[in-house]
């Protein structure tokens, strides 16, 4: 008996061996703006979604036709400062980060900058071309466009989960202040819940 025990064991193994090496995958290639949620959790379509509303709704506001009317119709120029992810799981800013300048830039509302890593790049490029460039392309330093206004957040989360069924709760802050004055003139909020089922072989 002692033996037979064992050797369905290892028989039960090897099936499943078997049976795990003939799965296979399948891939298919869907539009990037298709609406796929499968583990609940911050993804691509949160990222393009917030960035396009929030940024819709900053233009919006009277902080834009008072700088337009001020300036004799000039552009704001704005950069994105940094956005802190304070939630409990990870999520890559950076994306999110690149869709709110492109909404930014793609609205044709206001001018923009490059951002701090960048510009230290080009000043590089800068100094590189004062020694190596010609004279007659080399670009002169010091005409740098200084930014109005620079746009900062966080997004937050709360979690709430029992047994198969758990709440995801994220919210999203963003705060556009002018650099001169330090002065806030708009906050933005956009709050997402989605409630998610498992069942009982789910993670």
């Amino acid at each position: 008996m002692k033996k037979v025990f064992p050797a369905a064991i290892t028989g039960l193994m090897m099936i499943w061996i078997v049976f795990a090496g003939c799965a296979s995958v399948r891939v298919d290639r869907v539009e990037t703006d298709k609406i796929i949620d499968l583990s609940g959790k911050w993804n691509d379509t949160d990222s393009r979604l917030v960035s396009e509303e929030m940024i819709k709704d900053v233009l919006n506001r009277p902080w834009h036709k008072k700088f337009v009317s001020k300036h004799s119709g000039n552009l704001p120029t704005v950069i994105v400062g940094t956005v802190r992810n304070r939630s409990h799981e990870h999520i890559n800013v950076n994306t999110f980060v690149k869709d709110l300048e492109r909404a930014l830039i793609n609205s044709g509302e206001v001018s923009f900058v490059a951002d701090r890593i960048q510009r230290e790049e080009l000043r590089e490029e800068l100094k590189q071309q004062s020694t190596h460039s010609s004279e007659d392309t080399a670009k002169a330093p010091g005409e740098e466009i200084g930014a109005d206004f620079m746009l900062k957040g966080e997004i937050n989360t709360i979690r709430d989960k029992l047994e198969g069924e758990e709440v995801m709760f994220y919210q999203i802050n963003l705060e556009l202040i002018d650099i001169e004055t330090h002065r806030m003139v708009w906050i933005g909020e956009k709050k997402i819940k989605k409630f998610i089922e498992r069942d009982s072989f789910g993670i």
